[in-house]
């Protein structure tokens, strides 16, 4: 499936309906999602990590590119790939290694070691990917104030349209302003002009009533996985008390 059928899943769409893209951690999860009817995917870098034995954040990225690949081999819609920050790999390796495992998508975040990036650079970094890629990727750029902090006396609803909106003009196709609260996505929806990912967490709002808020898109980051763990965990109790 083309990088076009899967941009144009994230426009037109209406209040409360927006694009939903589970997060396989492997080829079967992918082929199940798939056969239970989503278009699109989108794989979890921390559920890539635990399905290969790796703290999230530390898959060596030649492992992180052949999980993806094998995700992309065995289902017919598109796959989008969380890769982190890019693995410290030059735009043009990271764009050549991405494409080549059939990826249409990635998610980029503006944090590295915990501590969010200088905004500036990391825009720039995106215009390389963009102006590398040209159209053949859909590029979500991940905004990660909420989850790494911004300096005393900064606004981190601020400070997230103002990264967002230097991501978007740098060619970014949508922004991920990853635990954004739910009270601010209008405003966040409002000010940035590009789709806007939201992460839904089990306990919080419904993915409809997330894309009511402003969401354009949801995932899951590694909630599925972590939830299909807990099952296998389930079984095996049961098991060992046989």
């Amino acid at each position: 499936m083309t990088v076009s059928v899967f941009r144009d899943l994230h426009h037109g769409r209406t209040p409360g309906d927006p694009l939903v893209l589970p997060g396989p951690w492997d080829a079967a999860s992918a082929r199940v999602l798939a056969d239970a009817g989503f278009p699109a995917l989108a794989t979890p870098s921390a559920g890539v990590a635990a399905s290969l034995g790796y703290e999230d954040g530390a898959t060596p990225a030649a492992e992180m590119f052949a999980a993806v690949a094998r995700i992309v081999r065995a289902v017919p819609v598109p796959v989008s790939a969380d890769i982190e920050a890019g693995y410290g790999l030059p735009p043009k390796e990271l764009v050549e290694r991405l494409l080549d495992t059939g990826a249409v998508g990635c998610n980029l975040e503006d944090s590295a070691d915990g501590v969010l990036k200088d905004p500036q650079r990391q825009a720039d970094r995106l215009a390389e990917v963009r102006a590398v890629a040209g159209d053949q990727l859909f590029v979500n750029a991940r905004v990660d104030t909420y989850v790494r902090g911004v300096p005393d006396g900064t606004d981190p609803e601020t400070e997230t349209i103002a990264r967002a909106r230097l991501y978007a003009a740098a060619g970014a196709d949508c922004v991920y302003p990853i635990a954004a609260p739910p009270e601010s996505l209008p405003r966040l929806a409002a000010a940035i002009p590009a789709p806007l990912n939201v992460f839904a967490l089990p306990d919080g709002p419904t993915p409809r009533r997330l894309g009511e808020l402003g969401a354009t898109r949801i995932t899951f980051g590694p909630g599925l996985q972590r939830q299909a763990m807990a099952a296998v965990r389930l079984i095996a109790d049961r098991l060992h008390a046989l």
